[in-house]
């Protein structure tokens, strides 16, 4: 099963990414480049697997790039919330 079937574990996989990309000192800049690069590869490579990443994929289709770095710099404070609770 891929990390991208279950909601919850994909969010647990980018936590803990982006745990691992902080404790290597990458900037917030850079975090916000490839969250914004990831999300760019997954609407345009990947199939939605389930509700929310439809909804995502809905949104990024509509938004235009500055949307969508709002998007992706949303998943990673989505992320990083739920890893301080």
């Amino acid at each position: 099963m891929s990390v991208l079937d279950n909601w919850e574990q994909w969010k647990d996989f980018l936590g803990n990414r982006l745990n691992q990309a902080t404790e290597e000192g990458m900037s917030e800049n850079v975090v916000s480049d490839v969250a914004y690069q990831v999300g760019e590869y997954l609407a345009q490579q990947v199939d939605p697997k389930n509700e929310q990443e439809r909804v995502l994929a809905e949104l990024w289709k509509v938004a235009d790039e500055n949307e969508q770095h709002a998007i992706a710099n949303m998943m990673v404070k989505l992320v990083q919330n739920e890893g301080n609770q």
